[in-house]
């Protein structure tokens, strides 16, 4: 695993699709290739008065259907391959969510619970000097991903209003909604993998309440979902975090963890539940549920665990957790995923509906934006199943071909190819 790439992944897949399609190379290989990749180096003054430099990225993948779109992590592991590989991501993802953006992301080397806030909004303001010339509410809007939160893009927001001379709430998504954020939006990726496994649900005859789960991840992806398909009726007999896996065959009390998690800094450290104890991290997957949700990091289904899985569903609530070999693998075993460009892009739309509020000065309701979101949720879902039924292909694979074709129309459309 030691030589895994992400971005080598997600073009076998790519591949994969545009094969499916018909397409020659001709057709589809501007979008091999990312149309911009910067890495600047960011100098701050740390409290003890001494200079350390962070390394930081931004990738614009693909910019056909419209502005590049994609978080911004902080993380100690990131480097240009994985700030590649999820900036194509989002390009496969927001052609499923049928958004006008392309894909792009950005990342910087750093762990952030060893800054002090202080030394994070320096490091955030000295990453936007450094970006500033290729992003823009029409050119490239970042928003939060890994480690990343609405203060930190609400500093993104004023320093880019600092170098712009104007104050431009678009320029980002996932802000506090002080500094035009939206109602919804912080739930607005969980919610979004529920209404992804309700329709499953749907497809294949089965009920929210009788469906049995375990989650790796607590961060704000997998506790959100993991409360809203609770309350939903799913019972979650394990969670596991950095911090511990927990596992309760009753069901957890989901309500006491999300409640917890939140008030504690996103981590269940210390969290104790009658009933409930603490098994070894490397026990989660081999949980005897109906559904495995994935909410945590890239590659964690991988030639050392997919075997583990007994559950007949993965829904992919983070980026990239499955790897090529874990795919062949769980389609050989009859084992459905719902992919991450499908199932997790509620995220990206309803950034993509704060972007509007932004740019038109209206703001809605919340109730008006969870049920625009649960439209685009489904729509996507359905726009997948359909070409996942005519070609008899895996659901990732469906997805990936309906997104190139969305790519490929657009890029011929408009005339740029060489």
């Amino acid at each position: 695993m030691a030589n895994y790439n992400p971005y080598e992944n997600m073009l076998h897949v790519l591949d994969k699709a545009a094969k499916e399609l018909g397409y020659q190379k001709e057709d589809y290989e501007f979008v091999r290739y990312p149309e911009r990749e910067l890495t600047v180096s960011i100098p701050i003054t740390m409290d003890d008065g001494k200079v350390q430099v962070f390394s930081g990225y931004r990738v614009q993948h693909n910019t056909a259907r419209g502005a590049a779109k994609g978080g911004i992590r902080y993380h100690p592991a990131s480097d240009e391959n994985e700030v590649k590989a999820l900036a194509a991501w989002m390009t496969i993802k927001n052609a499923i969510g049928n958004i006008p953006y392309g894909g792009a992301k950005g990342g910087i080397k750093v762990d952030p619970h060893k800054l002090s806030e202080r030394e994070l909004q320096r490091l955030t303001r000295g990453y936007v000097r450094k970006i500033f010339p290729i992003i823009g509410p029409d050119q490239d809007v970042p928003a939060p991903d890994v480690n990343t939160n609405g203060q930190i893009m609400a500093w993104i927001a004023d320093e880019y209003a600092v170098l712009s001379g104007a104050w431009q709430p678009g320029v980002v998504t996932g802000k506090p909604l002080v500094t035009g954020g939206s109602l919804g939006r912080n739930e607005a990726t969980g919610r979004g993998l529920t209404h992804t496994l309700e329709t499953w649900c749907e497809k294949n005859n089965k009920k929210m309440n009788k469906l049995t789960m375990l989650v790796q991840g607590f961060g704000n992806v997998g506790s959100v979902g993991s409360l809203l398909m609770h309350r939903a009726g799913v019972k979650i007999i394990c969670v596991g975090d950095i911090n511990g896996t927990w596992y309760k065959p009753e069901g957890l009390d989901i309500e006491a963890m999300y409640v917890y998690a939140n008030s504690h800094g996103r981590s269940l450290k210390g969290y104790t539940e009658e009933g409930a104890s603490l098994i070894d991290d490397d026990k989660l997957f081999e949980q005897d549920v109906d559904v495995v949700f994935v909410a945590a990091m890239e590659n964690q289904l991988n030639e050392n665990t997919m075997r583990k899985v007994k559950a007949k569903l993965v829904l992919e609530g983070a980026n990239g957790p499955t790897t090529e070999e874990a795919d062949a693998y769980f389609e050989k075993q009859g084992i459905e995923v719902l992919p991450d460009v499908m199932s997790n892009v509620g995220g990206v739309v309803g950034s993509y509906f704060e972007w509007v509020q932004n740019r038109t000065g209206y703001y809605w309701t919340e109730e008006e934006y969870n049920e625009k979101l649960k439209l685009k949720m489904r729509q996507g879902y359905e726009d997948v199943f359909a070409i996942k039924e005519k070609y008899k292909v895996t659901y990732r694979l469906a997805a990936y071909m309906l997104a190139l074709q969305r790519v490929v129309e657009a890029q011929k459309m408009r005339g740029f190819l060489g």
